[in-house]
């Protein structure tokens, strides 16, 4: 009787390079396919965003003896209110700013004319200055307000898809605890890695709302104060602005400025300047960083791509919630699958790569110390001088 034994043959491997571009070819069409349908996934995935930060508040309320039902009602109600409040708050802001534009028509003007002098002291044709200075008038500016304003319909859209999926989501996020005990028995590594994007999404989210509330609420006190226009609405502009790392300060600086350069000169625009960076950037710089610790691993190179990534997906929504989308990616893709999680540490300082290299350094350290200093002995001796001969 004869024994078959294993086939022999090889399994077929293909080249890493083979892997890596169809892997990038399907990112780049799963891209695409989430940015053709923007209109319905921005709103899904803020929903998303918000009903895990809710979770909690739902849950208390629960082991108060709260009802399922009220508890889960409560919650969507708030965060309902809230977002309303937000929008209407937003609107009232632009409507101000677009009736005052033409109080600073000829101010505006100026500045375009300062401006194109400057442009062409360093060389810059003609053309393109008209063509740049020609936007330095408030009937350019209004057409983009009004049209924001204009959208009405759109924002109804937006905010009735963000309560339908709030309420749907919620709904669901009862059987959460469940559903995720069934899963544990089949995929534990899944599991884990959605309890800590969970946990980590909801401190970022949570921390950076509050210190963003700070943030535009001294932002608008401080240009009520040096009287630039539309304060309201910069501070807005400054909370929004604080959920986008890396680049959210400029934008949010840019529009004080100009304005506090039309009513002030160069002292309201110096005052503007110290203003936004001692509060923007000691709040963005200092107190974020330790609120939110080790909850956002992730490197300032991806920090920063993952801005403009999701900008483009799906605009400015994918913006703000930039942090959050781009964690989610990771735990799918890496953090729950235990054959990926040697990857991890180049997305970002985790605790473990922060680790190694402060143990690192306390040992090329020590090195340095222990090493003994060359005795005088041992320096070489110079070399004789050459003779001279006459």
């Amino acid at each position: 009787m004869s024994i078959v034994g294993p086939d022999p043959t090889p399994l077929l491997r293909y080249p890493r390079g083979t892997l890596l571009l169809v892997g990038l070819a399907a990112a780049t069409i799963t891209a695409m396919g989430m940015s053709g349908i923007r209109g319905i996934l921005a709103p899904v995935l803020l929903t998303l965003v918000l009903s895990i930060c809710a979770h909690p508040v739902r849950v208390r309320l629960e082991r108060r003896g709260v009802p399922h039902g009220l508890a889960t009602g409560s919650v969507i109600l708030v965060v309902f209110a809230l977002l309303s409040g937000f929008f209407y708050v937003v609107i009232v802001a632009i409507s101000q700013f677009v009736s005052m534009l033409p109080d600073y028509a000829a101010e505006i003007h100026d500045l375009g004319v300062s401006l194109g002098e400057f442009l062409n002291t360093i060389g810059i044709g003609d053309a393109q200055i008209q063509a740049m200075t020609e936007g330095f008038t408030p009937s350019r500016f209004v057409p983009y307000l009004t049209g924001f304003l204009g959208s009405f319909f759109g924002i109804v859209g937006f905010l009735v898809i963000v309560l339908t999926m709030l309420i749907l989501m919620s709904s669901d996020a009862s059987y959460a605890h469940t559903i995720l005990g069934q899963l544990s028995q089949r995929r534990p590594g899944l599991v884990d890695a959605l309890k800590v994007f969970a946990a980590n999404v909801r401190r970022y989210m949570v921390v950076t709302t509050v210190l963003g509330l700070a943030q535009g609420f001294l932002n608008s006190i401080a240009l009520w104060i040096l009287q630039v226009p539309a304060a309201l609405l910069w501070g807005l502009l400054a909370f929004l602005c604080s959920f986008i790392p890396n680049i959210g300060y400029f934008f949010a600086i840019t529009p004080p400025v100009v304005f506090g350069y039309l009513v002030g000169g160069w002292p309201t625009v110096i005052a503007v300047i110290i203003v936004y960076g001692v509060i923007n950037g000691g709040v963005q710089s200092i107190i974020q960083p330790k609120a939110v610790g080790s909850a956002v691993s992730l490197n300032q190179t991806i920090t920063f791509f993952s801005v403009l990534f999701w900008a483009v997906v799906i605009g400015p929504i994918g913006a703000i919630l930039a942090i959050p989308l781009t964690l989610l990616a990771r735990t799918f893709l890496v953090d729950s699958d235990p054959d990926a999680s040697w990857v991890r540490p180049a997305f970002g300082p985790t605790t473990e790569t922060r680790r190694l290299l402060k143990a690192a350094d306390v040992a090329d350290r020590n090195a340095r110390k222990s090493k003994p200093p060359p005795s005088p002995g041992s320096t070489p001796a110079a070399a004789p001088e050459p003779r001279r001969t006459v």
